[in-house]
């Protein structure tokens, strides 16, 4: 391609809307274009992009015996219905002229699920393994980072079907290794974590982050076994004992006036936020509960979720806590408590002479005790873990990394199937629900997350197997009949070669060029320049400015393709370990 027949509109200053890395380089490069909130246009640079991971990901789910198909974007709101997922509140919603509800398609189980249910029969026909890439559409709250969050965005889903848990393993680990291998080949080796299956639903599941200052995950990592996680799953090790040696001081009630929140009462009370126990009252399922947790922590709802068996919890309403506490909000606590039940979080069980509230306004207890003045009817594992907490599978220490996620696979086991009466006749005759599993990629999302970790002040470093162009030639003056000459022998044998390759041959200064090329990320730059006349060029890696290297021209080629496949083999050696 040569650039004067090319549309790639670079900026050279920062849009001010733009906050993380990629989005400004993404911008500047000319890559992407906003078309309003969360909605983008992809221009040539940027699609060229996603095609190539799309051609990367092909191959792999092709290799574990994928099958590729395309459902409708548009979806009729009855599949939806018949999983109860048609009132999250993530759904874009419209009607047609005749007034039916459809939806834009945020995830396909439905879909894919109806289209098994309608034409496999028999266990013989199991197992089978259908994706798609196409364009979704989720009603964000609050779009992020030009293609990291967006309101439409592009996504690989996949959905296996098997007829038995055994199978579904199996399954699971073809897709793993053919997410696996495809990151490599895309340059990115994204840490697997263990996470929640939010309103996908299921059973295991694990997350693909990247690790970056910019990810709005929270991961959790023991270095010492590796465990890793997201904070809305992260298990935390149960540390210390009670303290013994400290002696059981006498309830005391103290006036609090007007302080409701821990900053406050700890600032009135001149304690440790470490020494305060919060009483939360939440609603599951029409009853109400108290939960303990420490004043410094934060409640982990999914958790909660689990220990009381409800997938419909809630915070109070301010009415019913006043009701159930006789006092005004801010002021609940565990003695008395009209609850269904008190359940704690498991670091409540170590610590002595706590201050709660009192369950009567402007006042909390001090030095108040488990078993001696109030009762706990079960504890959890119920906060988000944080830097500092203990492992769940060993004697190490949790840290934390910030994380953007590119992938997600679930075992989702009959949550779909049994649903939407989706059977098959097993072996003995007997009707089954198929055993699924869904995995999930954000191509789009990929896009930005490698712009998130391969950049420097000049712009992007694209790896080869996704960069806009493999090579690029800048021919430094297009009026030099003898620098042209040259541009044009090199560009012409390296498109012969099959090389994808960019040549700057516009009518520009030079410093405009090299700027161009650098903020597009283009991996082998070769530069037409004065040492042309002298039989030369000069050819550089994005990655290694610095190592710049005069060659023949003719071995200019030899050199550039050696170059190449070096970069590809790099690639290949670590998804080859996958």
């Amino acid at each position: 391609m040569r650039a004067s027949r090319m549309f790639f509109p670079t900026l050279r200053e920062v849009p001010a809307d733009a906050e993380m890395i990629s989005h400004k380089l993404l911008l500047r490069g000319g890559f992407i274009r906003k078309v309003s909130s969360g909605i983008y246009n992809y221009l040539p640079l940027g699609y060229k992009v996603i095609k190539k991971i799309e051609k990367i990901l092909q191959e792999e789910m092709n290799k574990q015996g994928a099958l590729e198909i395309l459902m409708p974007a548009l979806v009729t709101a009855d599949l939806y219905k018949e999983t109860g997922r048609w009132d999250l509140d993530v759904v874009f919603k419209l009607k047609d002229r005749k007034g039916a509800d459809y939806a834009i398609g945020f995830t396909h189980e439905e879909i894919v699920t109806d289209i098994i249910r309608r034409d496999i029969r028999s266990y013989k026909e199991l197992p089978i393994n259908l994706y798609q890439i196409q364009t979704k559409g989720r009603d964000e709250a609050r779009p992020r980072g030009g293609v990291v969050r967006g309101r439409e965005f592009i996504m690989m889903d996949a959905y296996s079907f098997d007829k038995s848990w055994e199978d579904l393993d199996r399954s699971y680990a073809q897709m793993f290794k053919a997410f696996g291998r495809t990151f490599e080949r895309c340059g990115i080796s994204p840490l697997v974590v263990d996470a929640d299956s939010g309103a996908i639903g299921g059973k295991e599941n694990q997350e693909y982050m990247v690790i970056c200052d910019s990810g709005e995950d929270t991961v959790l990592i023991c270095k010492k076994c590796n465990y890793a996680a997201n904070s809305e799953k992260c298990e935390i090790g149960e540390r210390g004992k009670l303290k013994e040696e400290e002696e059981f001081q006498d309830l005391e009630l103290k006036d609090t006036p007007n302080a409701k929140t821990i900053d406050q009462v700890s600032s009135f009370l001149k304690i440790s936020p470490k020494k305060l126990v919060k009483t939360l009252i939440v609603e599951a399922e029409g009853k109400f509960y108290g939960i303990l947790i420490r004043g410094d922590r934060d409640l982990n709802e999914t958790k909660l979720a689990k220990a009381l068996n409800s997938k419909n919890i809630k915070m109070a309403e301010f009415e019913d806590v006043m009701k159930i506490t006789e006092a005004e909000v801010g002021f609940a606590g565990p003695i008395g408590l009209k609850v269904e039940k008190i359940i704690a979080d498991n670091e409540i069980k170590n610590l002595k002479n706590i201050t709660i509230g009192a369950n009567k306004t402007d006042a909390h207890y001090m030095n108040a005790n488990i078993n001696r003045d109030f009762k706990i009817d079960a504890y959890y594992d119920l906060r988000i873990a944080d830097k500092g907490d203990g492992c769940a599978f060993c004697d190490g220490t949790l840290t934390t990394k910030k994380g953007m996620e590119v992938g997600h696979i679930f075992k989702l086991g009959t949550v779909y199937s049994k649903a939407m009466n989706a059977t098959f006749l097993d072996d003995d005759g007997s009707e089954q629900n198929f055993i699924m599993g869904c995995y999930g990629m954000g191509v789009s999302r990929m896009l930005a997350a490698i712009c998130e970790i391969s950049w420097d002040k000049d712009g992007i470093i694209f790896p080869i197997s996704i960069a806009p162009f493999e090579v690029s030639i800048v021919l430094v003056s297009e009026e030099d009949e003898a620098q042209c000459s040259v541009a044009t022998r090199i560009y012409e044998e390296l498109s012969d070669a099959g090389v994808d390759i960019l040549l700057d041959e516009r009518n520009e200064r030079p410093g405009v060029k090299f700027k161009d090329n650098d903020l597009m990320g283009i991996p082998i730059q070769v530069v037409i320049g004065k040492s042309a006349k002298d039989g030369m060029v000069e050819i550089s890696l994005r990655n290694n400015k610095q190592a710049k290297e005069l060659v023949s021209i003719e071995n200019a080629c030899e050199v550039i393709l050696k170059m190449k496949n070096d970069l590809y083999s790099q690639l290949s050696e670590k998804a080859n370990k996958i």
